[in-house]
């Protein structure tokens, strides 16, 4: 039940509520119809009883109008009686039929009228029951259907009321997806209308937020390129050959930190679109040796050449950035990258990674003794791998760190 949707659960307790209602009603029906059954069989009997008990008498016509009157029956006019036993030995059915050693009484239903033939030796009688209507039963009908109805209108008033709530997650999903434009809305001001309103406010600031972030960030590395490249020119001027080089490597890291910020910004962008072409492993791992500028012979490949469908600039930057890590984290500065299928693996030799792999995946996050870099390579790496639709996988064998670049279909 946890797991059930609103509309799903409305339509389970509407259907249940309506399919008991039925049922109740249908049971009321039969037991209805047997009341009446045994209630006119009653009526009939006493009518038999009363009938032929008096019949046995010198009875006068005022005292049996009296139990005309009593008996809501009437007498069938002499003139009509044989028409009617025409008709009903052609067309009529037998509804009740009893007596005694006095007589016989027998019921017929023609057409929707019932008569009464009462016969005890000489006397006949043929009366047509005068019984007034009960409505009863058509009102428990009325009444049923007008419950059944209400019902029904209510699951359907239920369900236009919360038919927004699908318009409302939509627009959530679009803007999940990306689209900062979204605006949400919505009439009236009801619960619904306060959660979208209140939604549509947390994407304004948002939006706000996004804006101002932006801005800061693209401000922020204008403000610092200007002063690392001055720093530059200034350093390339010094003698010191020993505190040139560090201040060299210096500026280049800031230049790298500046570097990984852009990348970092562009790609968890929503909006954000990698562009998705064929190209091969080996073309890969060739660009990214490239971008490392390093002429280290401790790179190595052992790869069964696979063609990708990827976006050929952010994997060439992963695979660099892991073989980057690989050389300053590696016991031997090593690094030997291989698959496995479609699973790309990037090795090197040193210890186990002391905590769970999200910790470094999380920005600005490091091992404590490792303070050569910023703490966002990997940060860098699963977020493009997320785009390109990667994951991140780790394990730790035979002394060696593997990372394993697995696609989501696998």
């Amino acid at each position: 039940m946890k797991n059930l949707s609103v509309t799903t659960f409305i339509h389970i307790l509407f259907s249940v509520a309506i399919a008991i209602l039925i049922a109740t009603f249908l049971l009321f029906l039969s037991w209805d119809k047997d009341r009446h059954k045994i209630e006119e069989y009653k009526r009939y009997q006493l009518i038999s009883i009363t009938f032929l008990s008096n019949l046995q008498q010198d009875i006068d016509h005022k005292k049996l109008e009296k139990l005309y009157k009593e008996l809501h029956v009437r007498e069938v006019a002499k003139e009509n009686i044989s028409a009617l036993k025409k008709d009903i030995e052609a067309k009529a059915v037998t509804i009740f039929s009893g007596g005694s050693s006095l007589g016989r009484v027998r019921v017929f239903k023609l057409q929707d009228k019932k008569y009464i033939y009462v016969q005890r030796m000489e006397h006949n009688l043929m009366l047509q029951d005068n019984r007034p209507e009960n409505y009863f039963f058509e009102i428990a009908v009325a009444l049923g259907i007008f419950l059944i109805g209400l019902l029904l209108l209510l699951y359907l008033a239920v369900l236009k009321k919360l038919y927004p709530l699908k318009t409302l997650h939509k627009q959530i999903q679009k803007f999940a997806k990306g689209d900062m434009k979204t605006r949400i809305t919505y009439l009236y001001d009801d619960e619904i209308g306060k959660i979208a309103k209140s939604f549509d406010d947390a994407i304004v600031h948002i939006n706000e937020l996004s804006t101002s972030k932006n801005l800061f960030m693209r401000n922020l590395m204008h403000e610092l390129k200007t002063p690392i490249t001055k720093g530059r020119i200034v350093v390339e001027m010094m003698d010191d050959e020993g505190t040139k080089k560090v201040l060299v490597r210096a500026f280049e890291r800031m230049n790298e930190l500046i570097s990984e910020l852009a990348e970092i910004e562009r790609v968890t962008t929503q909006s954000f679109e990698p562009n998705f072409e064929y190209v091969t492993l080996s073309d890969i791992c060739k660009e990214s040796k490239e971008l490392l500028m390093t002429q280290s012979s401790c790179i190595k490949t052992e790869i069964q050449d696979l063609a990708l469908t990827t976006d050929k600039k952010l994997m060439t930057l992963v695979i660099k950035n892991l073989i980057d890590n690989g050389m300053k984290y590696g016991h031997d500065k090593c690094v030997m990258i291989a698959n496995e299928g479609k699973i790309i693996q990037v090795i090197s030799k040193g210890d186990a990674l002391p905590h769970p792999l999200t910790y470094y995946t999380e920005p600005f996050s490091q091992a404590e003794k490792r303070s050569s870099g910023f703490g966002l390579g990997l940060y860098i790496v699963d977020s493009i791998l997320l785009k390109l639709g990667y994951r991140l996988g780790y394990k730790h064998e035979e002394g060696k760190n593997i990372f394993m670049l697995v696609p989501m279909k696998e």
